[in-house]
């Protein structure tokens, strides 16, 4: 039987490792296609009641908190003078009472003919005037489907082709498995498909049909397994533990942004706790690599940071209290601030920029003003001036950039090894036993994407890009089909701390960034960014609104009447058609 191995197999092995490395890329295309039709098809959207003009003329509800106001940006658009750009504020609370806050405190609003300035309880026919503009409101006690329902691929069918890719992947290391190395890389792919399967019962037994976006972060740790099986096998049960508690995270956090008064609540402890762990980190902080970001405890070592990502969007989204209020970003500011400027002290700049640019996504979504952010970004560009001056070292990254070829045996090392190794593995790889860039410093985290080119082939990590850029373009499609405002602005700083960070890992180890030491989501080896990762997906499974796939949609009960047109406010003015009151909003 050796003889036979030795004699037919051995000579053809190379070129059936090869066609395992084209079939793993062309099934991570098809589950990267097949998530996105899932994604992106269709909009859906939930209905929480409508009201309506005198006339007749109706405009659904879709969120918790809506704006009713002249501008463009309001959920509920009066185009009419009278009218102030943010009048009042429709908003519903966990328990299903609805009110109105009136924002304009000079006229209010007119709640069944009596003006209130103060926020008022909301019932099934009320009238709500503002600016004069008489509204008729008539809420849902459960949210009713919008839209057509569309067929999607099933969730089953793409975590059995993810299991298929992540045993072909356990194939490319089975010829050189020793004794050594055969358990902890069997048990890290094994253990990987296991965990995904138990993930999904869970959610199945919990009725969150949709996997779409547990598949892609699965599939991106399933490269990094692969990643860490050809640097150090062994490493893989620290990371296969990671994952476990990421996940524990990601159900955890789950859970607790499915209680939105119970998430608003904790923001205040959880900053604090964040800010103690920041000013532990500064003080007894241990340095590696050049930054002061790492605290061991025992024979455990993690970064804060990575953790605090997750305090730093739950305490800039949970703002329900008071939406427009200027002074309510006051505390979003300083808490980010004080991030940034802990982050600075421990030299760790690539980590600050990725909160820097999270900031300014939430403060953007939080209040609309464009100049602001500018004066913001502006001054944030001062400080980097000032860290430049004081910390020349940090300036040398800027000296390399764009010229690593000048110095490929100093500064230039890594990016010049990094594309030297990924234009050597071609489209499919070269395969991780002839590949020589992991032998290179932080070639398992910093310059994780050249690896994978050259390891697996540059199809398969353009597919770990796409996939990154997949679920930050949910969040961002997403963002004005979510329940609350806290869920968009929570899922849309989370998707800009993962595109952000993979920008700079990806653009970075190929010289077109400088090079800042930040790792690529899920599939860079590290527990505390795997553990991160996982919770900052779980921002995103909060904001999925979608419904199942279609054979399991119940008939969509019947709408509410329409009341019947009334003699009202529009009747006397000639020439003012609805769509012009009403905007070009979508209205059934």
């Amino acid at each position: 039987m050796t003889a036979f191995l030795q004699q037919y197999i051995s000579p053809a092995l190379p070129v059936i490792l090869w066609l395992g490395r084209a079939l793993v890329s062309g099934l991570a295309v098809w589950l990267l296609v097949r998530c996105c039709l899932s994604l992106f098809r269709g909009r859906d959207r939930e209905s929480w009641g409508f009201v309506t003009l005198s006339n007749g003329a109706r405009y659904e509800i879709y969120h918790w908190e809506n704006v009713i106001g002249r501008a463009k940006r309001s959920d509920i658009r009066i185009n009419f003078p009278s009218v102030s750009r943010s009048h009042a504020i429709l908003s519903r609370d966990e328990a299903g009472t609805w009110r109105v806050n009136p924002l304009n405190h000079s006229s209010g609003v007119l709640l069944n003919g009596q003006r209130t300035l103060t926020t008022a309880d909301l019932h099934p026919g009320d009238s709500i005037a503002v600016g004069g503009v008489e509204l008729f409101f008539f809420p849902s006690d459960k949210p009713q489907p919008s839209g057509q329902p569309r067929r999607r691929p099933g969730p089953v069918g793409g975590l059995w082709l993810l299991t298929f890719i992540q045993l072909l992947l356990w194939a490319q290391f089975a010829p050189n498995l020793g004794a050594e190395n055969i358990y902890p890389i069997s048990a890290g792919f094994f253990g990987l498909c296991g965990l995904g399967w138990v993930l999904y019962a869970v959610s199945r037994k919990l009725h969150r049909r949709q996997f779409d976006l547990e598949t892609l972060a699965l599939l991106l740790t399933t490269v990094g397994f692969a990643i860490t099986a050809a640097w150090d096998p062994g490493a893989l049960y620290k990371q296969l533990a990671a994952v476990t508690l990421g996940m524990g995270i990601y159900g955890t956090l789950v859970w607790l942004l499915g209680r939105l008064h119970l998430a608003v609540k904790l923001r205040w402890p959880v900053a604090a706790a964040a800010a103690a762990l920041l000013a532990f980190n500064v003080v007894m902080g241990e340095r590696i690599f050049g930054a002061k970001n790492w605290i061991s405890v025992g024979p455990i070592s993690f970064q804060p940071s990575e953790l605090v990502k997750l305090a730093f969007i739950l305490a800039g989204a949970a703002t329900l209290d008071r939406l427009f209020a200027k002074r309510n970003l006051i505390f979003t500011v300083l808490f980010s601030a004080y991030c940034v400027g802990c982050l600075a002290l421990m030299s760790d700049f690539g980590t600050a920029l990725v909160f820097f640019v999270a900031f300014l996504c939430i403060a953007f979504l939080r209040t609309g003003d464009l100049a602001s952010i500018v004066m913001m970004t502006a001054a944030a560009g001062f400080a980097g001036g000032l860290v430049l001056h004081f910390k020349p070292y940090v300036a040398q990254r800027f000296t390399v950039w764009r010229h690593a070829w000048e110095f490929t045996q100093t500064t230039g090392y890594q990016q010049s090894r990094t594309m030297s190794a990924a234009a050597s593995g071609g489209l499919f790889g070269t395969g991780p036993e002839d590949a020589w860039l992991k032998y290179v410093g932080a070639a398992n985290t910093d310059l994780v994407f050249g690896v994978v080119s050259e390891e697996f082939g540059l199809l398969l990590a353009l597919v770990c890009v796409t996939a990154v850029i997949a679920l930050a373009a949910f969040a961002l499609r997403a963002g004005d089909s979510a329940r609350s405002s806290f869920y968009a602005i929570a899922a849309c700083g989370a998707a800009s701390m993962l595109v952000f960070q993979t920008s700079l890992n990806v653009l970075g180890a190929v010289d077109i960034l400088p090079l800042t030491g930040v790792t690529f989501p899920f599939v860079s080896m590290g527990g505390s960014s795997m553990l991160s990762c996982w919770g900052l997906l779980a921002y995103l499974k909060a904001i999925d609104v979608r419904r199942p796939p279609e054979k399991e949609i119940s008939p969509p009960p019947k709408s509410e009447k329409t009341p019947e047109r009334q003699e009202g406010f529009f009747d006397g003015i000639p020439g003012v058609p609805v769509d012009e009151i009403f905007g070009k909003e979508e209205r059934s």
